[in-house]
């Protein structure tokens, strides 16, 4: 009985491992199969921005008409030609679509009988005679036509973005497009047969149609309904609050739990946040229009923040030498506008912009787009993009430390910012990136400044504690307040 017992459990324990290797056969990758994590080398796409196309504001209708014909030349042409006359367009007797007899061709003045309704009754008709198409509602071009530069072939609209028209050039025979396609090699050729979309070889235009708005406009808000003078705290409790919850990133909840259990003062969270709130209306104005020292080298990156539950997006610039932060945008979108607008911030702090002005950002085609934008309007400036983790050509690996510091700013940022957990408004989302600004350039000491802050302010450095320079900057930026209004006045 013994034995059978001590059988029954090795057959038990021999059955238990071959079930366990047969649920690792089933479960298991196979052990010569490629990694999915694999990274895959893919070239980017780098934005192109071609030469100026030829606006022609000509009274014509379509490429390769003649202007000024004579429809009675035309039909003579036509019977010495042909030895027939051409008879005017029959009409089936149940058609709905006529044509008015007022209406005749633009191009050669044919009368209606020689017009076909061309697109079903929509506006469109077709001359008989000259063979043009025109619209009744345009007779004439209100707007410049668009044509390549090269080729003089007119430009299609092939897609419509939030804030420009992309128009290209569709000419095969442009020459453009046949120095592009000459220029690919083998595999390119091969890869452009299979994929043209991934391949830039037809002349591409981008009409831009921004209502432009200055940034001082759009960034502002409403005025808080209570001033600083009828708070009930006290001008250093004030002080406590901005240096826990702006220098030290404390969240207002905890920023409330240690003025109660450290100084005894009993604050709701909810008041922090006010008093925040009105500190960035008073202080904004003196943080934009400060005089600062900047240089031809400015860094400019976007990061995210989160706004009532959807994420939005801070465009940072800052000088890469003095360390000062020059523009700091927030936008619930990342296009070209708004990078358009981060710009300008920048542009509006210099007396006179310098020639060799140059901007290092990212591989976000954005950019190129803003420089073009600019560059229409007689503002030009460089872009030195730093492409991939990598360094694939050698502007990257020139320019790649200046882009790693607007990286560790904005790590600085986030490690700030991150203990709100979001933002319930746009407004207290632009209030915390005022103030944390504030801090950055007046108040916070940078290492690679030898510890030094990016802007020194005499009356701020002469306070003996943070609490007290933080009241300071409140009271300069009055101050500037009431004699910018003075001025006005």
């Amino acid at each position: 009985m013994y034995n059978i017992i001590t059988n029954l459990l090795v057959l038990l324990q021999v059955q238990q491992k071959i079930i366990s290797v047969l649920f690792l056969l089933v479960t298991a990758k196979p052990l010569k199969s490629k990694s999915l994590d694999k990274v895959a080398n893919v070239p980017y796409r780098k934005v192109v921005i071609d030469q100026m196309p030829i606006f022609d504001t000509h009274k014509v209708f379509y490429d390769n008409v003649p202007k000024s014909l004579d429809y009675t030349q035309l039909l003579n042409d036509y019977f010495t030609n042909t030895g027939k006359i051409l008879k005017p367009v029959k009409r089936h007797s149940d058609s709905t679509t006529t044509v008015p007899e007022s209406l005749c061709c633009p191009v050669c003045a044919a009368p209606h009988q020689y017009l076909y309704v061309n697109n079903g009754g929509k506006g469109q008709y077709q001359c008989k005679v000259c063979k043009s198409t025109f619209n009744r509602q345009q007779h004439f071009v209100k707007e410049p036509i668009f044509r390549c530069p090269h080729c003089g072939h007119r430009l299609d609209i092939i897609k419509e973005r939030s804030c420009f028209l992309v128009r290209k050039c569709r000419n095969d025979n442009c020459s453009f497009y046949i120095n592009n396609l000459n220029s690919l090699s083998k595999k390119d050729r091969d890869c452009f047969a299979m994929h043209p979309e991934n391949y830039k070889l037809h002349y591409i235009f981008r009409e831009f149609n921004i209502d432009f708005i200055p940034l001082s406009s759009q960034q502002m808000y409403d005025i808080p309904s209570t001033g600083l003078s009828k708070i009930y705290a006290s001008s250093n409790t004030l002080g406590l609050i901005l240096t826990y919850h702006i220098n030290y990133g404390l969240s207002a909840r905890k920023t409330a739990a240690l003025l109660y259990d450290v100084h005894g003062l009993k604050i709701s969270h909810q008041t922090i946040l006010n008093y925040c709130n009105m500190v960035s209306y008073i202080v904004k104005p003196f943080l934009d229009n400060y005089p600062y020292e900047i240089s031809n080298s400015i860094a400019g990156d976007e990061t995210y923040i989160r706004v009532n539950g959807k994420w939005n997006y801070i465009f940072f610039f800052t000088d890469t030498i003095r360390k000062t932060i020059l523009s700091y945008y927030t936008s619930p979108n990342r296009d070209t506008t708004s990078c358009i607008v981060a710009i300008d911030y920048v542009l509006s702090k210099f007396k006179e912009i310098p020639q060799n002005l140059a901007f290092t950002v990212d591989g976000n085609p954005i950019y190129l787009l803003a420089q073009y934008w600019f560059s229409t309007r007689g503002i030009n400036f460089d872009i030195n993009q730093v492409i991939g983790l990598t360094n694939i050509d050698e502007k990257s690996k020139e320019f790649r430390p200046l882009k790693q510091a607007i990286e560790r700013h904005n790590r600085s940022f986030k490690t700030n910012a991150r203990s709100s957990h979001g933002f319930a408004s746009k407004r207290g989302s632009v209030a915390y990136v005022t103030l944390f600004c504030t801090y950055f350039n007046f108040l916070r000491p940078h290492m690679a400044l030898d510890y030094e802050v990016p802007v020194s302010v005499e009356e701020v450095q002469k306070q003996p504690h943070m609490p007290a320079k933080w009241l300071k900057l409140i009271q300069l930026s009055q101050q500037y307040i009431l004699d910018h209004q003075n001025l006005v006045a």
